[in-house]
């Protein structure tokens, strides 16, 4: 019987990504986003995916969207919290509104999710949770204090779930991008994209499915004994 995932951010980028190596392995997909409905509609159309609208920042949306997503889908056996966004500034120039956005939906999301879907995985003894954290949650980032404190506290989050879920079967582990070649990256200044770029060892910036096919080694019967880990696939630019 074919296994159900929820890629939050499902639609778009690395997670539009995510969602289609999922589907190909013969995984059942389910991708949430939150914004644009025409988009989401036409990824679905393109890709037999069915999109689910909800707020990952929003505890109640969360429960109630999984409990859909179980009827209509199948029971769900993995999660890839990927979901994110940005209010860059430096901390001078933050709002209270620009951090407690980006927590609530970055790492908050993170909870909210995993907590929807973790006692169906506890009772069925199988789980897989991938967080996809950045870089400059390992790194930092200047202009990223609600941002990199989020992807931070993504790994933190990481290994204490997959204490809690080691006897249930149930795998916890998160992925560290580098820059990747997403509509995001794209909206950074070409000047700034090219010092980016100059501080990779392998000379550019990554693909999408470079992290999707990371997904989907951590989902997969390959990695039963790979919990709490972070991998970084970010071209050599941040090593530890």
């Amino acid at each position: 019987m074919a296994r159900v995932a929820i890629v939050t951010g499902g639609t778009r980028g690395i997670g539009r990504a995510i969602s289609e190596t999922l589907r190909d392995a013969g995984i059942k997909v389910a991708a949430n986003y939150a914004g644009n409905e025409e988009k989401a509609k036409a990824f679905t159309n393109e890709t037999g995916i069915p999109s689910y609208k909800f707020d990952v920042s929003d505890f109640d949306a969360c429960q109630k969207a999984c409990e859909q997503i179980a009827k209509e889908v199948g029971p769900v056996d993995i999660v890839v919290n990927n979901a994110g966004i940005t209010r860059d500034g430096t901390l001078q120039r933050m709002s209270a509104e620009d951090w407690q956005a980006v927590i609530d939906t970055n790492l908050g999301g993170c909870f909210n999710m995993a907590k929807a879907c973790f006692a169906g995985m506890r009772e069925r003894g199988f789980g897989r949770i991938v967080n996809i954290g950045s870089i400059n949650g390992q790194a930092g980032q200047y202009g990223q204090v609600n941002y990199a404190a989020a992807k931070s506290g993504i790994h933190g989050f990481t290994k204490a779930l997959a204490q809690e879920g080691a006897r249930f079967n149930i795998t916890c582990n998160a992925i560290a991008p580098g820059y990747i070649d997403t509509d995001m990256v794209a909206a950074v200044p070409a000047n700034v994209l090219e010092k980016i770029v100059a501080k990779i060892p392998i000379g550019r910036l990554g693909h999408a499915d470079e992290i999707a096919r990371g997904v989907l080694f951590l989902v997969s019967d390959d990695a039963t004994f790979v919990t709490g880990s972070t991998m970084s696939i970010n071209g050599g630019q941040h090593m530890y």
